[in-house]
């Protein structure tokens, strides 16, 4: 919709939508501790109608896109939060309903994709003209190549003048790249090199993370195609580690990870094109689920009414943005190990050429994600605009910029996700479960079990497939409201039942899967029952009745151990939510309290107020009952549905406390928890008081 950045943030300006912050700021923790405030306080103007009644309970929220003008120890501004509310997301696509190419919202956008996705053939003339009309601005949206140079070369720094230090690449979080925080050897790295050290280094430089980039790749097949089909587009953090070094990050599913692969295969370091702002739609399309060989410029030239520019880059064999207000060109090594790579297993071994240990990192997921061996990548040259602007992100505990990013996605993807499983109506990716933690469906239900046949569908429908809690309701309930569908699941769901327990891939930042990518899924069948539903479990009646709250609520509190208990009557009084402080009963294994124990005190202490509880959650100390997505997200980040699901008698129990690698169950191994993600804890000195805004 906006052809550069800045054509971006003066549209946000003159909708009130910007807030400047003059004062000079560190890239150290103060511009995350703002622009957290930020994301999690109303914006300043809502979304599209329809935008609404996707997201009701959210909408809301997102604060201002900030502008920070001044930044320590470099030259650039940076700009963050600005796509982080559901209008600056329809203004950055274009689907707004004050001046967008497709008013309507997100949903207007989506009915365009799903009229391409199930063209209808034409029955007469007119409708040939029409059909002709409608597929006729396909023709302009792949890339437009062009010889010379972008606007993203007009100043092009050689690698002898590279100096990463004067970039304002922010720190999110206090432990970022401070493994030794976290019970890792503190030496791994120190055969590494080209990497920053000492206390001046660790206080200034540890931890800086790009994030909101573009990450160009293609296939090593692809190295002398002047039009390489495999050009990927990701969107993966890029860890500073010396005046000329990264460290390149990528889910081992990713395509830019595949084209790693390839390349190593090959032999040769693979190029990369780091870029940095540009269209208006290319941070989104970045992000965008997209099957493998389907480039995400096509997205981007779909949303932006016409093909990105695109120019050589000048030390890279690859195409980059041309309208780019930054670009980090280089080359990653193809000497890198692969990842799950411990250095405190004795038989590791050194961390290998090519290779750095990277991380923690501050994630979406609300927690740090781990460290691992990554590849380094050495900067060839950077190349910009005059006077740039850098773009970043922070992510953490929702809501984040990253929170609304993912909603389009959510609503976009509806048509094509529709292609692939035909039963689903509608859908919706809760805050509580950071998108990869949980989905809710919506169908027509037809026939019996029908909601077992979806959520495997869904488990095997391209990025969809590594959510962990999926539940599927009938047409009646409202998807976008969460509460109501774990009203549902209360109400129709029989845990003995109409739950399905599986096993399959998972997100590698799901730390409490058992494995590396890898664990217990499950789905949830919420629809009502018919009678052929039987099958092993419990004959098919009424729904269940609600428990008296406040009795159980009681019994619950006198149980040793237990801190907090609430039956929330928003989720039909048939969830029971308990916090638990494991440091009380401190047993020889180190477990703290028995989660066991207290699983089978909550099945007598629920028995004896009369019953009506099918679903307990357990939680560690410090989350607030009162605020039940707090305690859903926790349940959905904490807990293997394999390892920490409990079936006792009709009552089924979850334990999503924090796990240490001493607890496990059924056999399946518990790996080290990471810190949630909080700005106290900083060990170079303290969080920076956040500067104020204007």
């Amino acid at each position: 919709m906006y052809r550069t950045t800045r054509d971006f943030l003066n549209a946000l300006d003159a909708k009130g939508e910007l807030r400047r912050v003059r004062e000079t700021t560190s890239p150290v923790l103060a511009i995350t501790a703002l622009a957290d405030r930020q994301s999690k306080s109303p914006a300043p103007n809502p979304p599209s109608p329809a935008t609404r009644f996707t997201d009701p309970r959210f909408h809301h929220l997102g604060g201002s896109a900030l502008l920070f003008e001044s930044v320590q120890g470099s030259d650039w501004p940076v700009l963050i939060n600005q796509f982080g509310s559901a209008h600056r997301m329809e203004m950055a696509l274009g689907c707004h309903d004050d001046g967008g190419h497709t008013p309507g919202g997100l949903e207007a956008l989506a009915q365009i994709i799903g009229e391409l996705t199930k063209p209808e053939p034409p029955r007469s003339l007119g409708e040939i003209i029409a059909k002709a009309r409608q597929f006729l601005p396909l023709l302009r949206i792949p890339p437009r190549r062009t010889r010379g140079s972008g606007l993203c070369q007009e100043v092009v720094i050689p690698q002898d003048k590279v100096d990463l230090r004067r970039l304002p690449i922010i720190r999110c979080w206090p432990l970022d790249g401070d493994f030794a925080a976290l019970g890792y050897p503190a030496h791994v790295n120190d055969a590494v090199p080209g990497l920053g050290r000492g206390e001046e280094w660790n206080r200034l430089y540890r931890g800086r993370y790009i994030t909101l980039a573009g990450i160009h790749t293609v296939h090593a097949d692809d190295r002398d195609n002047p039009k390489p089909p495999s050009h990927n587009i990701g969107m993966y953090r890029v860890q500073v580690l010396g005046e000329k070094t990264f460290a390149m990050h990528w889910h081992m599913h990713h395509d830019g990870a595949r084209h790693w692969r390839s390349w190593k295969k090959l032999g040769k370091p693979m190029p990369v094109a780091i870029a940095l702002g540009g269209e208006s739609v290319m941070p989104y399309a970045a992000t965008a689920p997209l099957p493998p060989g389907i480039s995400e410029l096509l997205l981007a030239g779909f949303l932006n009414k016409g093909g990105i520019p695109m120019v050589r880059g000048k030390t890279v064999p690859l195409w980059v943005p041309a309208n780019a207000e930054i670009v980090i060109e280089g080359y990653v090594s193809n000497e890198a190990g692969f990842i799950d790579y411990d250095p405190r297993d004795p038989n590791a071994g050194p961390i290998g050429p090519g290779a750095v240990f990277e991380g923690p990192f501050g994630d979406h997921t609300g927690f740090y994600s781990l460290p691992d061996r990554y590849p380094l990548l050495t900067v060839t040259a950077i190349t910009h605009r005059r006077d740039p602007i850098y773009p970043t992100t922070v992510v953490g505990l929702p809501p984040q910029e990253d929170y609304f990013l993912g909603k389009a996605t959510e609503r976009l993807f509806l048509p094509l996700l529709k292609t692939i499983v035909h039963d689903i109506a509608d859908y919706d990716l809760p805050m509580y479960g950071a998108f990869h933690n949980a989905a809710h469906i919506k169908i027509k239900k037809e026939y019996p079990l029908q909601g077992r046949r979806v959520m495997h569908s869904v488990w095997g429908a391209g990025q969809m497939a590594w959510t962990k809690t999926i539940c599927v309701v009938d047409q009646d309930v409202d998807v976008h409201d969460a509460t109501a569908v774990l009203r549902a699941v209360g109400e129709h769901c029989h845990p003995a039942r109409d739950v399905a327990i599986v096993e399959g891939p998972l997100d590698i930042l799901d730390h409490a899967a058992p494995y590396l990518g890898a664990g217990g899924k499950i789905g949830f069948d919420a629809t009502p029952k018919r009678e052929a539903e039987r099958m092993a479990g419990p004959e098919v009646g009424t729904a269940a009745r609600a428990a008296d709250g406040e009795r159980v609520v009681a019994g619950v509190r006198s149980i040793a151990g237990v801190l907090d208990a609430a039956c929330p009557g928003d989720l039909g009084r048939r969830w029971l939510l308990v916090s638990v402080d494991k440091s009380l009963e401190s047993a020889e294994a180190g477990t703290g309290v028995d989660v066991d124990r207290i699983a089978g005190e909550l099945r007598r202490a629920i028995a004896e107020a009369d019953g009506g509880i099918r679903y307990a959650i357990i939680v560690g100390s410090g989350v607030d009952l009162t605020k039940i997505d707090d305690a859903l997200f926790h349940w959905c980040a904490n807990f293997d549905p394999r390892r920490d699901t409990m079936l006792e008698g009709e009552l089924m129990i979850f334990d999503a406390t924090p796990k240490s690698p001493r607890e496990s169950r059924h056999g399946l191994p518990t790996r080290a928890y990471p810190p949630i993600l909080t700005l106290d804890g900083d060990r170079t000195g303290g969080t920076p008081a956040p500067p104020t805004v204007r």
